[in-house]
């Protein structure tokens, strides 16, 4: 592996126990990304290194936590969840734990997290069918105390999903996407608006002293 004081395409700082990326260990994690079971050799061969040196630098990104495990990944269809949704949550603020132990024994929830803007979580969840959506909503989640009120959005296409996100490099073997310019009086489909934390807390805040 590299000096700590070598030059050339290391990412700044360190993280860990102390490792330093450079730009074969971004390739590796590259390469795992979609093919977490390649054998040492055909990784090493497709990094351009020795197997002795890809074999340490897995061991190393294992050991420094960058690589935290290995799974596999599952068709959602296949197993009878074809139905994907996103719920946006509004809290009351002092039952925020109560809100979590209750989305732990709900193993619909595939991902939750804490958001800014008018809502202050999204739980992702998968489920047979429309109806299994209703039936969570209006079943589980609204009977909790800590919920204020939900949003629901079905997902009609996954576009894209990655198992994990890199860095863009300059040598990258995807390109980066790039943003066209906006022209007034156009629709910019996809683009998101963002709403102060401050201002959605605020709102939350004098709604929940005024109902209770």
């Amino acid at each position: 592996m590299s000096s700590p004081d070598g030059s050339g395409d290391r990412r700044s700082g360190r993280i860990g126990i102390g490792l330093a990326l450079d730009s074969v260990h971004f390739k590796i994690l590259d390469i795992l990304r979609t093919q977490g079971r390649i054998s040492v050799a055909a990784l090493a061969q497709r990094v351009g290194v020795s197997r002795a040196n890809a074999y340490t630098r897995v061991e190393a990104l294992r050991a420094d936590g960058v690589i935290s495990g290995f799974s596999a990944r599952v068709d959602h269809a296949r197993v009878g969840l074809e139905i994907c949704a996103l719920i946006f949550v509004t809290v009351r603020q002092e039952l925020w734990k109560q809100f979590r132990t209750a989305l732990a024994q709900m193993p619909e929830v595939e991902y939750c997290a804490v958001t800014t803007g008018q809502h202050d979580a999204m739980i992702q969840i998968r489920v047979a069918d429309v109806a299994a959506v209703h039936r969570l909503v209006t079943d589980q989640l609204s009977t909790i105390p800590a919920v204020r009120a939900t949003e629901t959005v079905i997902i009609l296409d996954e576009v894209l999903r990655r198992p994990y996100v890199l860095p863009s490099t300059p040598g990258s073997s995807e390109p980066t996407p790039t943003t066209p310019p906006c022209t007034p009086g156009t629709s910019q489909f996809g683009m998101t608006r963002f709403i102060r934390a401050a201002d959605g807390r605020a709102d939350l805040r004098s709604g929940t002293d005024s109902e209770d």
